[in-house]
């Protein structure tokens, strides 16, 4: 009986030294949880805003994108900038109306991003693509100043900064879906020869002011470089059924850089009378326009002029810049006046 008691009396203190753990660690205990249920309602609040900040960001770069080659010559880099700052203003986040961005401006290396946004005055290289990057942030002084927190500043966090950053390119084409493209080869050394890299334009006839006129089709060379061919794109038929289905329908199958097509000189006259005049086409560029076959290592912009049958048989017309089309892809190729819609690089 003795033993009993003295059992009795241990467990009934080691439970009230239980119950007074209890009593010191419950307030602890929901504190923590009070934080936690803080830190994750703030969380998700800084969460949207921060992806509002990221949307404005991404809508402001491709604004600014957008205008950088409508005008068909050197990229208006001034026009993208303030394009872009004023689409800033057409955003909120977290209920503020944003109206500060950090906008830049330079070239874009599609190959190498590692290099980083290029100053505007470099001589672009062949995959240096005319960029627009905004940085739109919430912090002191800017757009409102910081995020503010709900809860976290009963723990004496009363707002936190968020920042968002975009970049898009304008880009020539990679890709030509089917039906984008006229059935003519041009060969890249006439536009080593007629095309400025810098300005991104067709070099111009000091005679005339205006972009050089060159002969395609019945084996003119300018140079030492023959300008170009009739080409039947992935299949070797020149008969004038073919051709005609191809200047009326274009390439029937998507083509990409790299891509082999054939080469077809001697082209019959009549077929002339099917080349529209006056009229702006995209067209492959290959090394030299004088093989059977020949990788498409890019893609330009040519307009037309008129197309002359008989003894002649050519087609004139000069190199353009500023074409936008829009059956394509895979930005990566190197510009010949021919530019796709812009896309967010980063």
């Amino acid at each position: 009986m003795e033993m009993s008691a003295v059992r009795l009396r241990v467990t009934a203190s080691s439970l009230e030294r239980q119950r007074g753990a209890m009593a010191i660690t419950m307030p602890f205990a929901l504190i923590a949880a009070l934080a936690f249920g803080a830190f994750a309602v703030d969380l998700g609040h800084v969460f949207l805003a921060r992806t509002e900040l990221q949307t404005a960001a991404d809508a402001s770069a491709l604004t600014g994108a957008g205008t950088l080659l409508a005008g068909g010559s050197t990229p208006n880099w001034s026009s993208a900038s303030a394009s872009a700052a004023t689409a800033v203003s057409l955003n909120s986040s977290d209920g503020v109306t944003l109206k500060n961005a950090s906008v830049q401006t330079g070239f874009w290396n599609l190959a190498n991003a590692s290099s980083g946004l290029k100053a505007t005055n470099i001589t672009p290289g062949a995959y240096d693509a005319p960029a627009v990057q905004v940085i739109v942030s919430r912090a002191a002084g800017l757009n409102g100043g910081a995020i503010g927190f709900w809860f976290a500043k009963l723990f004496g966090v009363g707002s936190g900064p968020a920042s968002a950053t975009a970049l898009a390119i304008v880009a020539a084409p990679g890709y030509v879906a089917p039906g984008g493209l006229f059935p003519v080869a041009i060969g890249k050394c006439i536009y080593s020869q007629y095309w400025n890299v810098q300005s991104g334009t067709p070099a111009i006839d000091p005679a005339t002011g205006k972009p050089f006129t060159i002969q395609i089709g019945n084996g003119a060379t300018y140079r030492g470089c023959e300008a170009g061919q009739w080409t039947s794109f992935q299949t070797d038929n020149n008969d004038v059924t073919t051709v005609r289905g191809l200047i009326s329908g274009g390439n029937p199958t998507g083509l990409s850089i790299g891509d082999a097509i054939w080469i077809e000189p001697g082209v019959k006259t009549s077929i002339y009378a099917n080349v529209p005049s006056n009229i702006d086409v995209l067209v492959p560029v290959v090394e030299q326009a004088t093989t059977s076959s020949q990788p498409v290592i890019a893609f330009a912009a040519f307009h037309i002029d008129n197309a002359t049958g008989g003894s002649g048989k050519y087609i004139e017309g000069h190199f353009i810049a500023g074409y936008k089309i829009t059956a394509s892809a895979g930005q990566v190729g190197p510009y010949y006046g021919a530019y796709v819609p812009p896309r967010l690089a980063r």
